[in-house]
């Protein structure tokens, strides 16, 4: 036992945080060894595994998802979940791909879609904090609210957008000393929150509240704010992610993002977030987005059918989930 400084001046006895660390690190550590392992089995079985355009691929195909991983993390650390993400995204690519076509700026445009998910995070939030609603019920009310508000925007049409300026396209399609910039917009986003997530004091009051609410509630931290501006920020990086996939494809379509919420979620708990709050880091979740895209990029290589790709992703998801379950109980145990 030790005594840990909160915020306000006041302290509480706590665990030693010592054991949970270094569990936290053995998981870390334990992915790391599967996605090497992987790796290695696959440059045995593919011949187009070890290659740069397999591996661009792959960097592609998880960063602009894993900044929605890297929000989702926080939401689940704080005690939360998020069921809207693939929703949220499609609204902030579609209202920004609306406002660009009616003749705004690219960037104005896209300031306003992730404005609008800012927003729907915001309701959310409210709904949590002020109405008592849980996580699980608000955002499946958003999932399907915000699904229905694409729809109204664009008829259910997609819309084209191949007259988006280069400069705007060079977001998601464009490379910086080899690296595409999606790539590099994804590696610094999961270093600066990975780097506050464990050093800064006010990122920390997010593990406190997610641990105990009650406790922290006593300690002096505004467990309430804290839940609702992690909901905000979960959307707000969800709509980033919105705009930027707009700059990839060049469109918007009213049914992108269905199902991402299911990727999004078992990535952040295969890198060690708990659905009961209070663990989970960003360098882990970032090893759970690239495992997942690992996985897919294997099982298209090897030409296994979509249809046992989808129950592959489920199984692993299923023992993510249980062993969170096991260390759980173990942990109470304890």
């Amino acid at each position: 036992m030790s005594e840990t400084s909160l915020s306000g001046g006041m302290t509480q006895t706590r665990r030693d945080p010592g054991p949970l660390r270094r569990l936290a690190g053995m998981r870390e550590m334990g992915l790391l060894c599967i996605i090497l392992a992987l790796c290695v089995v696959m440059s045995f079985a593919s011949p187009y595994f070890l290659t740069w355009s397999n591996f661009r691929t792959i960097f592609l195909s998880f960063s602009i998802e894993g900044i929605v991983v890297i929000g989702m993390t926080l939401l689940l650390i704080v005690g939360g979940l998020d069921l809207s993400v693939g929703s949220v995204v499609c609204l902030a690519m579609v209202v920004a791909g609306k406002l660009f076509l009616m003749g705004l700026d690219p960037w104005l445009a896209s300031a306003a879609g992730v404005a609008a998910a800012a927003a729907v995070g915001a309701a959310m939030g409210l709904f949590v904090v002020r109405v008592g609603l849980s996580h699980f019920i608000a955002s499946l009310a958003a999932m399907v609210i915000v699904r229905g508000l694409c729809l109204l925007i664009t008829k259910g049409t997609p819309m084209s957008l191949f007259s988006l300026p280069p400069e705007f396209k060079f977001v998601g399609q464009g490379s910086l000393g080899g690296l595409p910039v999606v790539v590099v917009i994804f590696v610094v986003l999961a270093v600066v929150f990975d780097f506050l997530l464990r050093r800064s004091a006010r990122f920390r009051t997010i593990i406190y509240t997610g641990s105990n609410e009650q406790a922290a509630e006593y300690s002096g931290i505004r467990t309430k704010r804290v839940i609702f501006w992690v909901t905000v920020l979960c959307s707000t990086l969800t709509g980033l992610a919105g705009v930027i996939f707009m700059a990839r494809f060049g469109s918007a379509t009213p049914q992108f993002g269905v199902g991402m919420e299911l990727n999004v979620i078992a990535a952040a708990v295969i890198g060690g977030a708990s659905l009961k709050g209070g663990q989970g880091s960003i360098f882990g979740a970032v090893l759970g987005v690239a495992l997942l895209s690992l996985v897919t990029s294997s099982l298209i290589l090897l030409d296994v059918s979509v249809y046992m790709q989808d129950m592959i992703k489920g199984c692993i998801l299923l023992a993510a989930v249980s062993f969170d379950h096991l260390m759980n109980k173990r942990g109470k145990r304890g």
